[in-house]
């Protein structure tokens, strides 16, 4: 049985200061802040921009599979590929999205 480490005090409470966020401006740091609410993503076809998008399941050879495991394919336009484009919505926007593309919500 291996022995786990101790946990340390972070850097930001050692150096005195009163959040992570305060420490990461004194040091010059960017932090990224977090959008309240949930976050939808949605694939995008990389081509045409369609949103017809789905993980490509035929012609896989099992000994040449790509690093992510994932083909991608298009419906639209026939792409397929491993490099597929993400587009994140907050929680009104993918309404709208479900509202255009005339998905029942219960």
């Amino acid at each position: 049985m291996t022995k786990k480490g101790k946990l340390s005090t972070p850097d930001w409470i050692l150096e005195g200061y009163d959040s992570p966020a305060e420490y990461a401006k004194a040091k010059g740091k960017t932090v990224e802040k977090k959008e309240k609410g949930k976050s939808f993503k949605i694939k995008i076809c990389p081509k045409c921009g369609s949103y017809e998008v789905g993980i490509k399941l035929s012609n896989m050879d099992f000994e040449e599979e790509s690093n992510t495991g994932r083909q991608w394919e298009c419906k639209k336009c026939k792409w397929t590929g491993t490099e597929i484009k993400e587009k994140a919505l907050s929680e009104d926007d993918f309404m709208v999205y479900l509202d255009e593309r005339g998905v029942d919500v219960a």
